[in-house]
């Protein structure tokens, strides 16, 4: 029977209802409800073991750990990034009084090309934010060599790489910090909520203080930090979720498989590679429209869209397109012509455990079916 149904890019993990209720009796009893409560320890423990990482801290959200990131780290002046991502990645510096500076992408991988970086450095530079877009890992031994070179931090904006890791295991553990987000559309999610890893002890101190208002003790307050504290309710959900997350990352697997054997004799229809991952976590499936493809970007999203299908056009616009951005030299699009033309042809298409063969069917039909 064909689905009418509307079909969206991303749709939330919901296990089972009944598996969460336990979870919240837990809560109601105990009465603790935040404040680094058991679920919330507990959690921390939890994805330090499945991610590979040394230390994590939990987060309300993605943005404020970014936020709180370039704080950790006394992050100031200029800092470079990249226009290609959501606009959370620069509204954090906006946040801090940083001045972004973006530098373009590789056509490749449409993360920030490593080779237009130093060009981009002025005595004003004090770290590089790079974006695994997509759940791709950025070039991160170029990035490195280049921070290295010039005494400039690394924060990874690693928002769609949770779980991913390439031959040097989990690329969170690249850079000076690195932030996860929790948000509902993401892979493993906590409703809202995000996350900072870092490999030492000091730095999560430091993190965890600044993300409850700077406080060491309950009369000790040594930096303005801001209210960042993940619920008792949010980690409880994240701990379910991580129970899951085998199967998650499968159902994720088998739609990518699909969509690229489908597509790969579709003319116009370019799918980027998942070569630097040793594992994937199949964040988003997005396809770029060639020009040998009979109609446009934006007709296809319309028809995609004009048959209860809702693709995003993800990233578009460029970051460096809003009007608080407009103003910047690095802004200016005959600075940034890679990142400009990927942000004209992207789609993502919809990949989620719940995404029924019969719904992607019917994505892969339209697409297929264009004529001239």
């Amino acid at each position: 029977m064909k689905s009418n149904q509307a079909i969206y890019v991303t749709q939330p993990y919901l296990p089972p209802l009944e598996e969460f209720i336990p979870y919240l009796q837990s809560i109601w009893n105990n009465k603790i409800l935040t404040n680094a409560g058991p679920f919330h320890q507990q959690l921390e423990q939890q994805l330090c073991e499945h991610l590979g990482v040394e230390h994590i801290s939990l987060f309300t959200s993605g943005t404020i750990a970014l936020v709180t990131a370039l704080q950790a780290l006394q992050v100031t002046g200029e800092v470079i990034t990249t226009p290609y991502s959501f606009v959370a990645t620069a509204h954090s510096l906006l946040w801090n009084g940083i001045k972004p500076v973006f530098v373009d992408i590789d056509p490749r991988t449409l993360n920030l090309d490593p080779a237009k970086i130093e060009a981009a450095i002025t005595p004003k530079t004090s770290a590089i934010l790079p974006v695994h877009v997509y759940g791709h890992p950025c070039d991160v031994e170029a990035i490195q060599r280049v921070a290295d070179r010039h005494g400039l931090k690394v924060i990874y904006d690693a928002a769609h790489a949770f779980g991913v890791t390439g031959h040097q295991g989990s690329v969170l553990k690249h850079g000076d910090l690195s932030v996860l987000s929790f948000h509902a559309t993401k892979v493993f999610n906590t409703f809202e909520g995000g996350a900072i890893v870092c490999d030492d002890a000091a730095m999560k101190q430091r993190i965890d203080q600044l993300k409850n208002f700077g406080f060491v003790d309950e009369v000790t307050v040594v930096a303005p930090g801001i209210n960042g504290k993940m619920s008792e309710v949010n980690a409880a959900f994240g701990l379910l979720q991580l129970k899951h997350m085998k199967e998650v990352i499968a159902r994720r697997r088998e739609i990518d498989g699909v969509y690229r054997t489908r597509l790969a004799g579709v003319s116009g229809i370019r799918c980027l590679s998942t070569a630097g991952e040793t594992q994937a976590n199949y964040a988003y499936f997005p396809i770029l429209i060639e020009d040998e493809f009979p109609i446009r970007r934006d007709a296809l999203y319309q028809r995609l869209k004009d048959g209860g299908i809702h693709v995003r056009r993800y990233f578009y616009p460029l970051i460096s397109d809003f009007p608080m951005y407009q103003g910047l030299e690095s802004a200016q699009r005959e600075h940034l012509p890679v990142a400009a033309d990927a942000s004209d042809r992207v789609l993502c298409l919809p990949i989620y455990p719940a995404l029924a063969k019969q719904d992607q069917e019917r994505v892969i039909s339209i697409i297929e079916g264009v004529r001239p």
